[in-house]
């Protein structure tokens, strides 16, 4: 068996801080009751408890490969929670959004990555393009990185573009043995010289029993879901076949990134 096994905490939010509107999905910072800070993400926002799912999943996977990522807690919020808030959007919001939500450690003074003041070393640079072609993120480009320089060390963050596949529910299986084309743009990928290097290394860390313990991770509260046959446990399964089949045609994807590097020379 794997070990060092994946454990959520839960905490309670406390204090709604601030809105953070650089995001469509509208997060905030928020305060719980163990004292700390959080970027707070709500099943009530655009994309509902998938974005939710795929920040989870995303998180963790890249924490399993030992990459920075800030701590990920489930955030119970109460039935009156943000009854007294004055902005009718974001009561809307917090009133949508009572129960399990997901809140990332809050990063206090962490700064944007910028490709041209911070250079990446290439094999972390290659773990990250290999990480968001594995998860298929859209979203970590020259205009929204999704990286923050703390403490002198790259953090990654966002993960709710990832998984693409599941807002039209379609042909996963094919979706999971593409190759990513988005990853042409890629913030990164200038630099992710290794990635043939480090992909059997990076297979590796995602044995079966990995992958099915990272996707037990999503609560059943967030696998109700409209429109479609699947019962709760079917739906957790389908993403945990995702998984494994996008792992075992790896070398798609990492051909794309070969050739998406090709076109910058």
């Amino acid at each position: 068996m794997t070990k060092n096994k994946i454990e959520l905490r839960t905490v309670n939010v406390t204090r709604y801080i601030t809105p953070l509107r650089e995001g469509g999905s509208l997060p905030a910072l928020a305060e719980a009751d163990d004292d700390f800070k959080y970027v707070l993400k709500f099943r009530g926002a655009g994309h509902g408890v998938k974005a939710l799912i795929s920040e989870l999943l995303g998180g963790e996977i890249a924490r399993t490969m030992g990459l920075r990522v800030p701590e990920l807690v489930f955030a119970n919020l109460d039935e009156a929670f943000g009854r007294s808030e004055g902005d009718e959007e974001i009561q809307d919001l917090l009133k949508g959004s009572q129960g399990l939500n997901l809140a990332l450690h809050f990063l206090s003074g962490a700064l944007t990555y910028d490709p041209v003041v911070t250079e990446v070393e290439e094999e972390l640079a290659s773990k990250i393009v290999w990480l968001d072609a594995f998860i298929t993120n859209i979203d970590r480009t020259v205009k929204n990185t999704n990286m923050l320089i703390w403490h002198k060390e790259l953090w990654l963050i966002d993960h709710g573009a990832t998984f693409y596949f599941h807002h039209s529910w379609g042909d996963w299986k094919k979706a999971a043995q593409s190759p990513f084309s988005y990853i042409k743009d890629h913030v990164l990928l200038p630099q992710a010289t290794k990635v043939e290097e480090i992909n059997n290394q990076m297979i590796s860390l995602f044995p079966d029993d990995k992958l099915l313990e990272i996707t037990n991770l999503i609560p059943l509260d967030w696998l109700n879901w409209e429109g479609t046959d699947l019962n709760p446990e079917e739906i957790r399964n389908v993403y945990y076949q995702f998984l494994v089949l996008r792992r075992n045609h790896a070398n798609n994807f990492v051909k794309q990134i070969q050739d998406a590097r090709k076109t910058l020379i």
